[in-house]
């Protein structure tokens, strides 16, 4: 065995909605007992595509020593589940970037004489039980405005907009943990797609705070970023935290990511949790 990275549960927190389990499609959680349970370390590729699932936070990533992940034991499972799951499998590990994962997942469809269905647009294209909604397409040119938050009266096109940003940069991993402009500081933590589809972002949220972003789907070193933010949290005076994320189930990385930070700086701060529709509105 040698050390990797693999899921971890928290069975204190866990409370057993299973909500995890359908979005792992390499078989690695089950639910016994009441708990959600990683069966077997072949089977988990430690990616974390069911961290965002969990409502309780009780999922993370850790580095341990563990059975090297088997593609190939783990494509014996999912050829059995039919081609909605290899599709869902095929497509998690190109978004991961795991090209050499996703090689050897097509070397056994080739192998097993099984066809290779198509997965770069397989939100879109096929209908996926354990598919991410937050890759699901949509056209929203049609919706009609329904609030200020969407529309600009005729009599205020003439104003000029003025950003609330108070620092540069704002990505977290590009962000110096000993920054001062972190001392005393509201902050607000977002996913990267709440700016673009809340219009009213500066004002409602950005104004008087620090910000930070990232995507918890996309991004790369979840434990990095979780080390960061300790570190922020544990140099300085931190006021507040608001946390704005997309209704998409994998946005739910976010809280986890700052929860998981918290507890390992030792800090007690006030989080606020605003939800954003994909249609722009807050839930």
């Amino acid at each position: 065995m040698a050390k990797r990275k693999i899921i971890k549960i928290d069975e204190n927190k866990c409370n057993g909605c299973g909500q995890c389990i359908p979005n792992c499609a390499e078989g690695a959680l089950q639910m016994i007992d009441g708990k959600a349970r990683l069966i077997s370390d072949l089977f988990c590729d430690g990616l974390g595509a069911c961290i965002g699932h969990c409502p309780e936070g009780a999922i993370t990533i850790e580095e341990r020593e563990a059975e090297p992940y088997n593609e190939y034991q783990v494509m014996e499972k999912i050829a059995a589940a039919g081609e909605n799951v290899i599709t869902a499998h095929l497509k998690h590990l190109a978004e991961h970037k795991e090209y050499k994962l996703l090689e050897q997942a097509k070397d056994y469809l080739r192998e097993n004489n099984i066809s290779i269905p198509k997965y770069d647009d397989a939100a879109a294209e096929v209908n996926i039980p354990c598919g991410c909604p937050g890759v699901q397409a949509l056209n929203l040119s049609a919706k009609k405005s329904s609030s200020g938050n969407q529309e600009i009266n005729s009599t205020e096109r003439n104003i000029k907009l003025e950003s609330k940003l108070r620092q540069w940069p704002v990505q977290l991993q590009l962000l110096n943990p000993q920054a001062q402009y972190f001392e005393n500081a509201d902050l607000l933590i977002a996913a990267d797609c709440v700016a673009y589809s809340y219009a009213d972002f500066h004002r409602r949220f950005l104004d008087g705070k620090i910000l930070i972003i990232l995507c918890p789907k996309l991004d790369k070193g979840i434990d990095l970023y979780i080390d960061k933010l300790t570190e922020i949290f544990r140099l300085h005076n931190i006021k507040s935290i608001t946390i704005a994320r997309m209704e998409v189930p994998c946005c739910g990385g976010v809280e986890v990511i700052v929860q998981r930070a918290l507890e390992k700086s030792g800090k007690n701060i006030i989080i606020k949790e605003y939800t954003i529709s994909i249609d722009g509105e807050i839930i």
